[in-house]
């Protein structure tokens, strides 16, 4: 029993820590904010996956509401047959989001990376972050830990197999999400500062 309350810890401290941090996309409460930060979820035969699509949508719509100004794609290109942050790009310019307003991080390998370098890469202060719901708490808590002020759109799926895998897979992840916030250690890749949020958003004004 203390090892099943052990193990709940993480989680626990995710949910109460992210309480006030979550808005649904369409919610007329979304806060505004600069950029919104879309994790990776995986391409299918060079497209994004149907979750990764369902978070870009939801980056295109709180871009075409003026909810923010500016989309920072995060995701992984460690191998040159597997680009998520391009295809991410191309998926938002095919609906409309102009590609000066898009921003990609292509060393976004986990969550924790994709929020510190968010930080200390690409200069993102306040933030909207985008994933599904069984993720969105986890990437509010360690963004916030790495210094964003962020507010999470969960993006809502049917209980399939694939959310209930998510959400189990969410357990493990919560105790080094835990560890990740309270260390803080250096993104696998954490490269030189780069100005394309910053240039992005004055394209916009």
């Amino acid at each position: 029993m203390l090892l099943c309350v052990l193990g709940l810890l993480p989680a626990t401290w995710l949910r109460l820590s992210t309480a006030d941090r979550l808005v649904p996309a369409g919610a007329a409460s979304v806060p505004s904010a600069p950029v919104a930060l879309v994790f990776g979820a995986g391409l299918w035969d060079g497209e994004p996956s149907p979750y990764l699509a369902h978070r870009l949508d939801a980056a295109v719509e709180l871009y075409e509401r003026g909810t923010v100004r500016a989309v920072l794609v995060s995701g992984d290109n460690s191998r040159h047959d597997y680009d998520e942050p391009d295809a991410m790009r191309a998926y938002l310019a095919a609906r409309g989001v102009p590609k000066k307003r898009i921003v990609a991080d292509y060393a976004g390998f986990d969550t924790w990376d994709s929020c510190a370098r968010a930080a200390r890469v690409f200069g993102v202060r306040r933030a909207l972050l985008v994933s599904q719901d069984f993720h969105i708490r986890r990437a509010a808590a360690l963004c916030e830990a790495a210094g964003i002020d962020a507010y999470g759109v969960p993006v809502p799926e049917p209980r399939d197999a694939t959310w209930f895998f998510g959400g189990v897979r969410e357990l493990p992840s919560a105790a080094k999400a835990a560890l990740d916030a309270t260390f803080t250690p250096d993104p696998h890749f954490l490269g030189p500062r780069e100005r394309g949020v910053q240039r992005a958003l004055a394209s916009a004004e």
